[in-house]
């Protein structure tokens, strides 16, 4: 009977620390190449200096806003008690016009909340490098609406994707490769046609897309003030906002 019960306890053991392994590894893992290193090594050093002045370190939890009338991409991190800006470029360029991506094939760059865990990173992007958003979400397939490989990506060329210069793309994948790293199962990109503030509202409301729109605008306000992104569901083809429990 001892002998049958140590057995157990060190099958036990072993399964353990191979879950453990295995777990960590998961949810650690974000694909590598020698070019997103050497372009790691190469940001790396004013980006870590940059942050520690705004009172933010390397490896914190990323969130990201777009804005495409604007031009802009967002990122924030997380202090660990609210999520800061911590920097905005200029998106180089990106296809389309003001509005939802339809179906494949338009050429639309798409609006809504998409979410990037490590599996969506490509350290050998022909675009340099690059995240999938992962369109068509929950909200877009409710509408049967197509696409794939809509991107974030470098090499600043667009059908579709948001595209940044090369240098900047560097920057941004950096960060959220070091956050995916440090724990972050994914991060957030919330895609908006514009800054959703009431005026520009009020400029855009003879739009057909003005009733998607104010669901965006609901998901955006959310983060104006709790500076925390919401949890995104989908229900009755319209998203849904909640407090992030993760």
């Amino acid at each position: 009977m001892f002998r049958e019960n140590s057995r157990l306890r060190f099958l036990l053991v072993i399964g353990v620390l191979f879950f453990g392994v295995f777990a960590l590894s998961a949810w650690r893992y974000a694909p590598r190449s020698d070019r997103f290193a050497a372009a790691s090594k190469r940001v790396r050093p004013a980006l870590e200096a940059a942050l520690r002045v705004k009172g933010l370190h390397w490896g914190a939890p990323v969130y990201i806003r777009v804005f495409k009338e604007e031009k802009q991409l967002e990122l924030w991190v997380d202090d660990g008690k609210q999520f800061k800006l911590f920097k905005t470029w200029v998106i180089c360029k990106f296809s389309g016009e003001l509005g939802p991506k339809l179906k494949e094939g338009d050429g639309q760059a798409p609006e809504g909340f998409y979410f990037v865990p490590s599996a969506r990173m490509n350290p050998r992007s022909r675009f340099h490098l690059s995240f999938n958003l992962g369109y068509p979400n929950a909200y877009d397939r409710a509408r049967q609406r197509t696409g794939s490989a809509l991107m974030v990506h470098g090499n600043c060329v667009s059908i579709g994707c948001y595209a940044m210069t090369d240098p900047r793309i560097e920057e941004i994948y950096s960060l959220c490769a070091a956050a995916q790293q440090n724990g972050q199962r994914f991060f957030r990109v919330h895609c908006f046609p514009f800054r959703m503030t009431e005026a520009n509202m009020k400029r855009h409301r003879k739009s057909k897309w003005m009733s998607e729109w104010e669901n965006l605008k609901a998901g955006y306000d959310w983060f104006k003030k709790t500076k925390r992104p919401p949890n995104v569901t989908v229900n009755d083809k319209k998203y849904q906002f909640g407090a992030d429990m993760r």
